[in-house]
């Protein structure tokens, strides 16, 4: 039974914790505003790159501050008016961009 729970250990260990993206604050911002992002997972070694996405077209955003739990952005200049998602690019050995249930309205 030992060696099934070391293996369990290992397996669970080894897997990624994906960022999960909660809520955005304000949910609507203008180009050059700074909005904050609130879930888990959310720290550099996680998520290593942000983007704004309307499903056909991404926008890479400046993240400012990161940690676990919070991460702030800057809306870029070059961004359209319209709604989007959020995504991340996930850091790790395999990284993969995940679009998150967030959303928010650039004016």
């Amino acid at each position: 039974m030992t060696p099934l729970l070391v293996l369990t250990a290992v397996v669970l260990y080894a897997q990624q914790a994906m960022p999960r993206m909660t809520s955005v604050d304000p949910d609507s911002a203008k180009a050059g505003d700074i909005l904050t992002v609130t879930g888990e997972h959310l720290d550099k070694g996680e998520v290593t790159e942000l983007y704004l996405t309307d499903g056909k077209k991404d926008t890479k955003c400046q993240m400012t501050e990161q940690s676990p739990t919070a991460l702030k952005f800057k809306v870029p200049d070059k961004v359209t008016a319209g709604r989007f998602a959020l995504m991340v690019l996930t850091g790790g050995k395999d990284p993969k961009l995940i679009e998150q249930p967030v959303k928010v309205t650039i004016e």
